[in-house]
């Protein structure tokens, strides 16, 4: 059996040669022409990639500088447009302390005249309640004169009532004969 193997092994590379020969005598030509044409595409596809990598390599480096010059520029932007609201803002600080000084300025004039007018009504007010207060002490006074008038006029009015009392009582003592004259004794008698 081994030697049956051996035999049949040898005549199976006899026969795989053979296959092989004519595989080349058939299809030799037409492989090195393919292996040919795939070098070449190789050769070609190695070329374009490397073009293409070294493209892609010069686009990609000038986007980074572009970033980079906008990135720089925008960076420039923002420190100017930082600068311009600082100062904007110190300006807005300064116009801010002159209107608060401004407005305490004015607060104060406003208080001193207020305090003016205040010690001008107050001033005022004692000069005219100094003045009513006269007014009232010579009112008082008058009134005090007059009532004194009028109670010596009715002393002086009740005086003649009792003389004209004292005289209407004679009169009717007279025409009773009631009333006696002192010294008409003597004549009656």
């Amino acid at each position: 059996m081994n030697r049956k193997t051996t035999r049949d092994a040898a005549a199976e590379a006899m026969e795989s040669g053979n296959v092989d020969k004519i595989r080349e005598i058939i299809f030799g030509a037409q492989m090195r022409d393919y292996e040919k044409r795939f070098a070449a595409l190789e050769s070609r596809l190695l070329k374009e990639s490397s073009a293409l990598r070294d493209e892609v390599a010069g686009r990609l480096d000038a986007l980074e500088r572009f970033i980079k010059q906008e990135v720089a520029d925008v960076r420039e932007a923002l420190a100017s447009e930082a600068s311009e609201r600082e100062s904007e803002c110190r300006g807005l600080a300064r116009d801010i302390e002159k209107l608060d000084a401004a407005a305490e300025k004015k607060r104060t004039q406003l208080q001193e005249k207020l305090s003016k007018g205040q010690r001008e009504l107050r001033e005022a007010l004692l000069e005219q309640s100094k003045a009513l207060g006269e007014d009232i002490r010579r009112a008082r006074e008058e009134m005090v004169a007059a009532l004194e008038a009028a109670t010596e006029e009715l002393r002086g009015d009740k005086a003649d009532r009792q003389a004209l009392a004292a005289m209407f009582t004679e009169m009717a003592m007279r025409l009773n004969d009631e009333f006696a004259l002192p010294g008409g004794d003597a004549e009656q008698g």
